[in-house]
């Protein structure tokens, strides 16, 4: 059985972030153009959020994914199963906060087994924390290089942009001057890197999950 280290998580979230690439980049753009439209958005954030467990299996992905339906489907159980982490989660950070980070790494595969394998909450929360019990380590590193990558790229770019269209500040008088809005053209800039980088996330978080899941399998 394939092994889930550091570097196959930054791997991983490359190819199979290169591979969909496209179909990854339209669904993130729609989901952001329709992210208003009441009862639609639930089902397109869904598919946004666990879209992973479907790159870990190579499966093709439509341009119009967030639309499936199968998504609006387990809307009751991903509330809820998203409910119970973020009171666990909370609970933990109120014990000065790395115990929450511990539940959170413990629990990030719940919304995707809801969807994907269609657990019930508990029953999801139950098998994430025993498919990562020994790899909350791994995930943390794997995720906190990929993260740290993908700040790098949109800092430097963004400091380019910024140089060419420069913030409008806000005042002239301390500290006022201290604050400035974004100009117009580098704001949709930066919404559009941030797409473009958003499948190498998803990648990553494909190959946590398609390696890990692999033990419901096994």
């Amino acid at each position: 059985m394939e092994e889930l280290t550091v570097g196959s998580i930054v791997k991983g979230a490359f190819e199979k972030g290169t591979k969909n690439l496209v179909p990854i980049l339209i669904n993130y753009l729609l989901w952001l153009l329709t992210l208003w439209i009441p009862y639609i958005n639930i089902g397109t954030t869904i598919c946004i959020l666990t879209l992973a467990a479907k790159v870990s299996k190579d499966e093709p992905i439509s341009n119009t994914e967030i639309f499936n339906p199968v998504y609006r489907k387990r809307m009751g159980e991903f509330f809820l199963a998203g409910s119970f982490i973020g009171m666990g989660v909370g609970m933990g950070m109120l014990f000065f906060i790395a115990p929450g980070i511990v539940i959170a790494l413990a629990w990030s595969l719940a919304l995707l087994l809801v969807v994907d394998k269609e657990l019930n909450p508990l029953e999801a929360i139950n098998k994430s924390n025993t498919l990562t019990y020994g790899k909350k380590g791994t995930i943390f590193l794997g995720i906190l290089v990929i993260s740290v990558i993908i700040a790098v790229v949109t800092a430097i770019i963004m400091a380019i942009v910024n140089l060419v269209f420069k913030p409008t500040p806000l005042g002239y008088s301390f500290p006022m001057n201290l604050i400035s809005m974004p100009h117009p053209v580098a704001f949709i800039i930066q919404l559009v890197i941030g797409a473009v980088l958003a499948p190498f996330s998803i990648g990553a978080w494909s190959i946590i999950y398609g390696t890990l899941v692999k033990k419901l399998e096994a």
